[in-house]
């Protein structure tokens, strides 16, 4: 079996991917206190005795309101975590790590924009410009790949701020759903991304980059209203600001020319999935906090 190390495990992406690739592959997911990514010794020294077929880096900074982070700490810890890892690439046989819409940069983003759209544009973000960075090695770096995540939603994400789980969690409260803006977004259920991993984890690709998005776009209203709908309740939808903000969508071509086609979850069912994973946890999620 695969030998795979899975960094950042206990957030929303890494704690997925453990929990559903732990049958098909040895995992090691260690915490941070096993695993200090901020130092190169360590990490140098952690590989050195491990041997890893595969390792997926999804341990990252972004300065969110429940991160507690100290938005000046994003860039450096980001940029460093990453090399950390791609300087010792011999000691593993090749390294994914996600990426960012952000690094086509927020202010110029385009609807389904294509991964020849990236470097047009410089991000000024320290989140998007660390993605950048990354981004810019990993195109003549060995054996290292940037999967491109845009909007991506399941289970154990932060339901205090991402919308989806949000929605669902107040609907599941009584509360009316709330959104700043509407907006367009690509989204991607959790369990697509742990899919089309498994390929990526069994196959050599032949580009560097690829976009890693449904294809689909559905906007916050609409989103809304298929929670609303999965629960069977007749809750108000609050929209702060009127019109819509700048789209945030990815081309998707390239990853299915690679992987040969994919039939990605049904919008609907995977938030009905979802909506009843939060109902079995009411007693965990404090309206207060909504």
């Amino acid at each position: 079996m695969k030998r795979i190390l899975i960094t950042g495990s206990f957030g929303f992406i890494g704690h997925n991917l453990k929990e559903q690739l732990a049958d098909n592959y040895i995992i090691v997911a260690p915490s941070h206190t096993e695993l200090d990514l901020l130092d190169e010794e360590v990490v140098h020294t952690f590989l050195s005795s491990q041997h890893f077929d595969v390792v997926i880096h999804t341990a990252t900074e972004n300065a969110t309101l429940n991160a507690k982070r100290d938005i000046h700490s994003v860039l450096p810890n980001n940029l460093r975590m990453f090399f950390n890892l791609a300087r010792s690439h011999e000691l593993y046989g090749k390294m994914y790590y996600f990426g960012s819409g952000a690094e086509y940069d927020r202010r110029y983003y385009l609807p389904k924009m294509p991964e020849s759209y990236f470097d047009n544009h410089v991000p000024v973000d320290p989140y998007g410009f660390s993605k950048y960075v990354m981004a810019k090695y990993t195109l003549e770096a060995p054996n290292t790949y940037d999967l491109r995540l845009f909007g991506v939603f399941g289970k154990y994400e932060d339901w205090e701020l991402r919308f989806i789980s949000h929605a669902c969690c107040r609907v599941i409260w009584d509360m009316p759903i709330t959104i700043r803006q509407n907006v367009y977004f690509d989204y991607l259920y959790i369990n697509d991304l742990v899919q089309i991993m498994t390929w990526f984890i069994e196959n050599e690709p032949k580009c560097k980059a690829y976009n890693i998005c449904s294809g689909q776009v559905y906007d916050l209203r609409t989103l809304a209203g298929k929670v609303l709908n999965t629960a069977g309740k007749d809750l108000a939808i609050e929209i702060a600001r009127p019109g819509l903000g700048p789209e945030y969508s990815g081309n998707n071509l390239m990853l299915l020319d690679e992987i040969g086609g994919y039939t990605f979850a049904d919008m609907s069912s995977a938030i009905n999935e979802l909506y009843q994973w939060y109902g079995g946890r009411k007693d965990n999620i404090d309206p207060a906090r909504l």
